[in-house]
């Protein structure tokens, strides 16, 4: 029996990487799952891949109608939702004096407006005793150079990983946060590095984690698992760091 049967989840930003490996393992664990995104390309190729059951949302969660529609489809397909994973997000490092105000602005759109409004327009249809995960980052602990725009907006979701689990308490909603470090996936080509600049962070990092490794997907979707599951039950306004001991050794 699975520890998710005959419960219904959303995973936003589900196309690849941590959102994909969670759908994955939701799946295997017996949830009926609805993953969002915005390229229609990798929506698609994600959904026929995670099989026919899956429900794929195409949704821009900084444009708030987009997010309505979003809802409403997902009620009129699932009723109720028992599990939120906020993960969808982005990441574009720079060095202070080179951050752009378009960039600045489009971090926090993603990051920070498209998570608290997709929570807010949820309200309605999740679950007595739903839970919420909000995938943050250890960077937001950190002071890692060319980090500070995307680390504050991390940081930002931890505080409200707190504020919410606060507010949803007395509707049985647990809200808690999963904050990985550096992760194989697909979002580490987009960093605007050339192959050997990217190798060469790589190896950085490798030798920068007392683990001596970077994450997988997996291994955070495992974590998010635990926090949707009974398991998690005395657990609210909690952050899970997961980051081979980078932040803490």
């Amino acid at each position: 029996m699975g520890k998710l049967n005959d419960k219904n989840a959303l995973i936003t930003g589900g196309t690849t990487g941590i959102g994909y490996a969670t759908a994955e393992v939701f799946l295997a664990q017996g949830a009926r799952v609805a993953i969002t995104g915005q390229n229609a390309d990798r929506l698609t190729a994600a959904a026929e891949l995670l099989g026919d059951d899956v429900l794929a949302l195409r949704t821009d969660q900084t444009d708030l109608n987009q997010i309505d529609q979003m809802v409403s489809r997902l009620g009129d397909a699932f009723g109720s939702i028992d599990n939120l994973f906020l993960n969808a997000g982005i990441t574009l490092p720079a060095p202070v004096e080179e951050v752009t105000e378009d960039q600045f602005d489009h971090l926090y759109q993603t990051n920070l407006k498209g998570p608290f409004f997709t929570l807010q327009k949820m309200l309605p249809v999740l679950s007595d005793e739903a839970r919420v995960v909000i995938n943050a980052s250890n960077l937001a602990g950190m002071g890692v150079p060319t980090t500070g725009a995307y680390a504050a907006t991390k940081g930002a979701l931890v505080s409200l990983t707190r504020v919410f689990a606060a507010e949803l308490l007395p509707k049985g909603i647990r809200v808690n946060a999963v904050a990985p470090g550096p992760v194989a996936t697909p979002s580490m080509s987009k960093l605007g590095m050339s192959d050997d600049q990217l190798q060469g962070l790589m190896e950085q990092l490798t030798t920068t984690i007392p683990m001596g490794r970077i994450g997988q997907p997996d291994e955070i979707a495992k974590a998010v698992l635990f926090l949707a599951t009974d398991g998690a039950d005395f657990m609210t306004g909690e952050i899970i760091t997961l980051d081979g001991g980078w932040s803490s050794l």
